[in-house]
């Protein structure tokens, strides 16, 4: 097997994923680059895909190790490996699946970033008011609004379709990972961003299209761009920018650190986290449980620094 063949096998295997199981796009990207980079390390070696036996692959994770790579990172990176031998496998490329046994580094599960409801206020309201012009300004609020009402993926939110706000809904019906559609409630504010933004976005659909003939956008938040919509990294930009405007560190400020901050919000009013997974689109419940660690570790500082005896 050469270079070229076991680049054939990586698309073979990412198509079937995208196919059988709706793989997400990113996910299908990640393992596309993880797989690539085992195929460059073994060819270097003088083995293949095809060839690699059980020593091979673990030496390749050795080489990962010894790279400095996080243990998240080679842990998913040997996932993709062992999924594409499982595949190989059932295929009959192989008679046997060299990662089966392969055991990886364990993966401490740190607690994702938040920010507290005022920090989320100063944001919410910079949205309102940053931006180059008055639709700039609309968007923004718009976008910051959503987020902070839904708990969207940032992919989600960057790709809405304006059909699905199209008559002021109470719910917002989300397509998340794999393509599995979700439904979500809209805050009162976030409807009234959402009516805002409406009205300004459809009038310069309508004068574009009288001037140009421009074709009107499905997306909620349209882009010139090759996507046709507003992008993760535009997102990611702008979420920084407004993070300054808000007075906070952009170190800590990302559109997840929104979602994570709309999960742990609720559970801190009540909600129950069955509720919570079902808005996330986890399809795991142990990956949500992760917000009742961070109400724990609160807990035990407002004890520690607030307790009589703590002090001594």
């Amino acid at each position: 097997m050469s270079l070229a063949e076991a680049q054939r096998w990586i698309a073979t295997f990412l198509d079937a994923q995208a196919a059988e199981q709706g793989a997400a796009r990113n996910t299908g990207l990640a393992y596309g680059r993880d797989l690539r980079d085992a195929a460059d390390w073994l060819d270097r070696h003088g083995t293949t895909l095809a060839a690699a036996d059980r020593a091979t692959l673990e030496a390749y994770l050795a080489h990962l190790d010894a790279q400095g790579l996080a243990p998240a990172t080679r842990a998913r990176r040997l996932s993709a490996l062992k999924q594409l031998y499982r595949f190989a496998h059932d295929e009959g490329w192989r008679s046997d699946n060299p990662a089966l046994q392969i055991k990886g580094p364990g993966r401490r599960r740190s607690l994702p970033k938040t920010l507290g409801m005022d920090e989320v206020d100063a944001l919410l309201a910079a949205a309102e008011t940053h931006g180059r012009s008055a639709a700039d300004r609309l968007r923004n609020t718009c976008l910051m609004q959503v987020l902070y009402a839904t708990g969207l993926r940032v992919t989600e939110l960057v790709s809405l379709p304006v059909a699905a706000v199209r008559g002021d809904p109470q719910l917002l019906l989300v397509r998340g990972k794999g393509g599995k559609e979700r439904m979500v409630p809209l805050s009162a504010p976030a409807r009234t961003a959402i009516t805002a933004w409406l009205a300004h976005r459809d009038a310069e659909e309508a004068r574009q299209k009288a001037e140009t003939g421009a074709r009107a956008s499905p997306f909620l938040f349209p882009s010139r761009g090759k996507a046709g919509h507003l992008t993760r990294i535009r997102f990611f930009t702008l979420i920084k920018d407004l993070a300054l405007a808000a007075g906070l560190d952009p170190a800590r400020v990302t559109p997840h650190t929104l979602r994570h901050a709309f999960a742990t919000h609720l559970l801190q009013n009540g909600a129950d986290l069955r509720a919570i997974q079902t808005l996330l689109g986890h399809a795991d419940i142990a990956t949500t449980e992760i917000y009742t660690h961070i109400l724990d570790d609160r807990l035990k500082r407002l004890v520690l620094d607030n307790h009589p005896l703590a002090s001594r």
